[in-house]
């Protein structure tokens, strides 16, 4: 008799777990249909380019589609829609979270906004922050009122961010801020700045520095645009002159400021592993062939007919897919742990890698007609695979080097000696 009721107990317990996950998927479908119809009404067309490179996006989300995009989302709380309602998020689950992003693909939608206050700052000041300080900046990255800009690298500290001289001094309760910051990406379109400073010049390189956030609205801060060689302006110089930034500003403890940024350096390589949605459909001819074939032409077996760059598509295209099995793998294993960790830096080293040697390899497969700068007889997409391959040569140095993915990766991930 113990048995049998231990078995029907076993029983009703399936049947009503069948009965929940049922539930669940009936409401994920309804989902799905309210978010369909809500990106069909409110998503503008020209919003729905797929993808841009960040060097465009800034002149991108400066469009009136792209506000109307961005504050139609926000109202909605999808600008950050699994951050917390609280303080204007979305507060989706990760399965509708999920939804939406496969939707938003669908329609080859761009993100409603973009940037270091939703990828950097935002997702630190919820971890680390405190709550006034979450209460009074989350909701300004979350509609866009508050545009971020970074404030590590200076021109005696690039690889070597601790050796950063930027100088803050307590003064009652105001950080005195002089000094000067460099690639500073986006520093002429950002109202505000995270940055590193040094509040002990006497501590240890280590120590002694502070990460407090400053309005970029004020008289002590100068910025100027560098131009790259691929002919735009991403980044920016940014001089300090008696700036100030608030007490109230200073994120976690005096002193112990290299913990937090070295925190939401994490979360920005970790933006490496989000792997797209999967779209339906016949897969297409990756982009490698489509150049080569293009430029070198087809064999009788419709393969490229170039067995150089055939071999080259291959290994590029083997690589690329590589990492983003092994991004979906980390991801998924990730999911209860929360906050990303060391092994970010294994997504940025090979991700960017990749990035460079792509665009490098489009550029090639055209031969002369990918080494074009300026010329009404060549197409726009040769004109840009130019500009690709020189833009792209920087990948490896921005959001940290090579070099300092493969020192983090040695030391946090693999443990070994200094």
């Amino acid at each position: 008799m113990q048995l049998k009721g231990l078995a029907t107990l076993k029983l009703q317990s399936i049947i009503r777990a069948e009965k929940n996950n049922e539930a669940e998927a009936m409401d994920l479908n309804t989902f799905r249909e309210e978010t369909r119809d809500w990106l069909e009404d409110n998503c503008p067309q020209d919003m729905r380019l797929g993808a841009v490179h960040f060097e465009d996006a800034y002149e991108v989300y400066r469009s009136d589609a792209a506000i109307q995009w961005r504050d139609r989302a926000a109202a909605r709380g999808w600008t950050a829609p699994a951050w917390p309602t609280q303080y204007g998020g979305g507060g989706l689950a990760k399965e509708q979270h999920q939804v939406l992003a496969q939707e938003m693909a669908r329609i080859k939608a761009l993100p409603p906004a973009t940037g270091m206050g939703l990828a950097m700052i935002g997702p630190t000041l919820l971890e680390m922050g405190t709550e006034e300080q979450r209460q009074r900046h989350i909701p300004k990255i979350i509609t866009g009122e508050a545009q971020w800009c970074q404030g590590y690298s200076e021109p005696g500290a690039g690889s070597d961010l601790a050796s950063l001289q930027t100088k803050a001094v307590l003064d009652g309760d105001e950080f005195v801020i002089n000094g000067q910051k460099i690639w500073t990406s986006g520093a002429q379109y950002a109202n505000w700045m995270f940055a590193l400073v040094r509040t002990d010049p006497s501590a240890p390189k280590h120590e002694g520095i502070s990460f407090v956030v400053l309005s970029m609205d004020q008289p002590g801060v100068t910025v100027k645009p560098i131009k790259l060689i691929s002919g735009s302006s991403p980044f920016c110089e940014t001089f300090f002159d008696n700036a100030i930034a608030k007490r109230e500003d200073l994120i976690g403890e005096m002193n112990k400021g290299w913990s937090v940024g070295k925190r939401l350096l994490q979360y920005e390589r970790n933006a490496t592993t989000r792997t797209k949605p999967k779209s339906a459909g016949k897969p297409k001819l990756n982009p490698y062939a489509l150049v080569a074939k293009a430029y070198a032409g087809e064999d009788s077996q419709g393969r490229i007919a170039d067995e150089a760059a055939r071999a080259d598509v291959l290994g590029q295209v083997m690589q690329e897919k590589a990492l983003s099995l092994t991004t979906q793998r980390v991801v998924e294993e990730s999911k209860s742990s929360g906050a990303p960790g060391a092994a970010t830096s294994i997504f940025k080293l090979v991700g960017s890698s990749l990035s460079k040697s792509g665009s490098e390899l489009k550029s090639r497969l055209r031969g002369t007609s990918g080494l074009v700068w300026e010329s009404s007889d060549f197409s726009a997409d040769e004109l840009e695979s130019t500009r690709g391959w020189l833009r792209d040569r920087a990948v490896t140095i921005y959001g940290g080097t090579n070099e300092v993915q493969q020192n983090i990766i040695a030391k946090r991930v693999l443990g070994l000696p200094d």
